[in-house]
């Protein structure tokens, strides 16, 4: 007969102890899970990001509803656990069930916990542990625009991010004088607070709480100097309190949480506790990695399997905290028996240090790269000699592929996703055995890298080390058409050191397959010379496609669509009189407004196209070229009430300043007038969003079929800055780029902190507005000879490509 084997609580640390439980012995235990959320079991360390927008409730699941049905698990939802009996082996629920156990599993977590101050108890305090919690500050958000975070921790400055891409102007309240002082030591953690306060996030720090004010609803909050700051919402996020007074009341041995051995037990052999409710030699854990250990401890255990037990654990961070990366492990600070060995490069944002005692690795800070983090906490914990290895590239071996040597040396049992507690021997089983290629394919099989994604590099580390020689890291290298087999890059190097002129000695020279080029190289040469050569070099139209050459899309009939220009969306009655003078003088059988907020006029007769153009007597809106094809936005402060500035205007001055010039593909410009992100300027090529204290840039975005949110950048403080800036990146696509290949596509080939260190030297970001605007002004004078073209017969030979 099956033993009874019950837990109270479904969350991240208990379920993953069923996960090992049902891994070693699948049959040996009838389980019945309680859980206080009507939810299952899904991961906490993503509220966050559904907080910020990045993805949905649905998708932070760890193990649906047919996880617990195909494994044969009763699970009962929103109800709570209110008595445990252990002299009679039951528990009592809220909703009169009485469960009876052979093993009792207690995994309640703990809650947020709340400043005992006056106020704590007004609406519009909250704590942030829970989907209901991220529920009430999104809710909050829709109606409000003033929070406090009260806490500088890591989970503070998450839900601050979140709350500021919520539209909300966020303070946070810190009482000491560093940020995360638990995680980076003052150096590290002064990099970060610079970093978010160019982000828009505010703070208040060596501030003491003493009061929280309000009527019905919190109005503000007051502090042990005298100051205050008001406010419509308050997050707590200064702790956590582990749930004990279960175990308390059922009179088991707690402290600050519920006193276990090794094996988890607590003072009851028969009931165990796993997860932050859990104390192990005087420490309880709120980070994943340890919880986890404490859950294979456990499963080891009552299972029967021998194991030496839990040891406790050292704890490490690593973490992408509002897109600045860290890693923190071991000991943070120095003292007299440490060494530390330090590298920070001040113009790149990177900090590294390394605390060592007797040639041994003891503690690790890392800041604006934290790509060395495995690697060096692998070689904490092992208690690696460090003096075969150099120091100067942060303890490379000299003369040896350390990266290598780590991945080798690193034990089945090492987590690397500590999201998703995956370990290395779950990772290369799933890559022998389903014959895994790529990371993708680890990601979808595994759930390694799934979640924020900073394990990737050791992932795919450990894909190379597995496969070996057969590994493919790369696509095998192309030319860029089948006339040739020189690539984009070595092109354009040919043209520039051999002075290369026109296409045509393009192909001569470089010995192209075919003279007279392809459809794929013939549009794509005629962009390299023109980027090149913006003043000599004549525009090749009969390389063009023929949506370009005709100014219009060509629709499945034959006939084309003209879009003309309305920068921000916005027209006069006149040209609105004439737009539809021209509709019904061409018997135009459609007339839509796009989804770039402009006015098409669709099914134009190819003859008739460049007529309409010259009776319009308005620019084209590039709807189809390969250049800037519209910049987004909202109307901002003109009308908005949670407008920060002129967003309307300046996707106007925008759109002016970079349309008609040519780029590798087509670009999409947004600009939002606050963090609510009215224009998805997110998900655009280029992206600004409108704080209060300038202007939040972004790039590399994509929101076609393949999503890829924008890199953040820099904040910067005028409408001019924000052009000028836009100029350099799109000159540097357009130096760099190849030729039909996206921005976000060029962001993950060039590497976003390639790119910005290019925009962030003066003296680079200067020469690329000079080129652009130099580019700028030759396309200019193209537009007025447009028409004249458009009207040769030989414009009208359609080539298909």
């Amino acid at each position: 007969m099956k033993q009874k084997l019950v837990m109270i609580g479904n969350g991240m640390a208990g379920v993953r102890c069923i996960e090992e439980i049902l891994k070693r012995n699948l049959g040996a235990f009838e389980i019945t899970i309680i859980g206080d959320e009507p939810y299952p079991n899904y991961n906490r360390i993503m509220l966050s990001n559904v907080l910020q927008g990045k993805t949905e409730f649905t998708d932070i699941n760890i193990n649906d509803w047919d996880w617990y049905d195909t494994n044969q698990i009763t699970l009962f939802t929103g109800e709570r656990v209110i008595e445990i009996a252990p002299d009679r082996k039951v528990i009592a629920t809220d909703k009169g069930k009485t469960i009876p156990y052979d093993e009792l599993i207690i995994a309640t977590g703990s809650s947020a916990f709340v400043l005992p101050v006056p106020g704590s108890d007004l609406e519009g305090v909250i704590g942030f542990r829970t989907i209901q919690d991220t529920e009430r500050m999104m809710e909050a958000a829709k109606h409000y625009k003033k929070a406090v975070v009260i806490g500088g921790g890591l989970l503070g400055l998450e839900a601050a991010r979140g709350l500021i891409d919520q539209g909300m102007d966020v303070h946070v309240v810190h009482l000491l004088p560093s940020l995360m002082e638990q995680q980076l030591d003052a150096t590290a953690a002064n990099m970060l607070k610079k970093d978010l306060e160019a982000q828009g996030m505010k703070f208040l720090m060596e501030k003491q709480t003493t009061e929280i004010y309000g009527n019905d609803r919190v109005e503000g909050i007051k502090f042990s100097d005298g100051t205050f700051v008001e406010c419509d919402l308050v997050v707590m996020a200064v702790g956590i309190r582990p749930n004990i007074s279960l175990a308390k009341e059922a009179g088991l041995e707690v402290n600050r949480a519920i006193i276990v051995n090794d094996h988890m037990q607590t003072s009851d052999p028969s009931i165990y506790a796993v997860g932050e409710c859990a104390e192990h030699n005087g420490i309880f854990y709120g980070l994943v990695a340890p919880l986890y250990e404490q859950g294979i401890a456990l499963a080891d255990h009552i299972t029967g399997a021998k194991t030496k037990g839990y040891r406790g654990s050292i704890l490490s961070t690593q973490l992408k905290v509002a897109g600045c990366d860290l890693f923190s492990g071991g000991k943070i600070h120095e003292d007299n028996d440490t060494q530390a060995i330090i590298i920070q490069d001040q113009f790149a944002g990177l900090y590294k240090k390394v605390l060592v005692t007797d040639n041994k690795v003891v503690g690790v800070v890392l800041y604006g790269d934290a790509s060395d983090g495995n690697r060096l906490f692998n070689m904490m914990k092992k208690g690696t000699d460090i003096s075969g290895f150099t120091s100067a590239a942060v303890l490379q071996k000299a003369g040896e592929d350390s990266e290598d040597d780590f991945i080798a040396e690193m034990p089945a049992e090492e987590t690397v996703c500590g999201c998703n507690g995956i370990t290395k021997g779950r990772i290369v089983q799933a890559i022998l055995e389903q014959d895994l290629k790529t990371f993708d394919d680890v990601k979808t099989c595994t759930k390694a890298g799934a979640s924020c994604g900073k394990c990737r590099g050791v992932v795919e580390s450990i894909l190379a080390h597995t496969l070996g020689d057969t590994f493919d890291p790369a696509a095998e290298k192309t030319g860029m058409c089948t006339c040739t087999t020189l690539t984009r890059d070595e092109v354009v190097t040919e043209i520039k050191e051999k002075g290369l002129q026109s296409p045509k000695e393009v192909r001569h020279v470089l010995e192209f397959a075919n003279d007279e080029g392809c459809s794929t190289c013939r549009p794509a040469l005629n962009y390299y010379m023109r980027m090149l050569h913006p003043k000599e070099y004549e525009d090749d139209k009969a390389s063009r496609f023929v949506n370009e050459r005709m100014e219009g899309n060509i629709q499945n009939n034959g006939s084309f669509s003209v879009i003309p220009r309305m920068y921000g969306g916005t027209t006069t009655g006149d040209d609105l009189i004439r737009l539809g003078e021209v509709a019904n003088k061409y018997h135009v059988p459609l007339v839509k407004v796009t989804g770039a907020s402009r006015i098409g006029l669709y099914g134009v007769k190819k003859e008739d196209v460049p007529y309409v153009w010259e009776d319009l007597g308005m620019r084209s809106g590039y709807a189809y070229s390969k250049s800037l094809r519209n910049v987004k936005s909202c109307v901002g402060s003109q009308f908005c009430r949670f407008g920060t500035q002129d967003s309307l205007g300046l996707g106007i001055k925008l759109e002016k300043a970079i349309e008609m010039v040519d780029t590798p593909h087509k670009m999409k410009m947004g600009v939002s007038g606050c963090p609510r992100n009215c224009a998805e300027a997110l998900t655009k090529d280029f992206g600004v969003v409108c704080v209060e204290n300038g202007y939040q840039l972004y790039f590399g975005g994509n929101g076609g079929t393949e999503i890829r949110e924008c890199d953040s950048f820099i904040t910067v403080a005028t409408e001019e800055e924000v052009i000028s800036m836009a100029k350099a990146y799109t000159q540097h696509y357009r130096e760099t780029g190849i030729y039909n290949e996206r921005t976000s596509t060029w962001v993950e080939r060039m590497g976003t902190d390639n790119i910005k260190e290019v925009l962030l030297n003066q003296e680079m970001y200067t020469v690329l507005v000079e080129r652009f605007n130099h580019a700028r002004k030759t396309y200019n004078e193209a537009w007025s000879s447009t028409l004249n073209d458009m009207k040769k017969k030989d414009m009208f030979e359609v080539v298909k490509r």
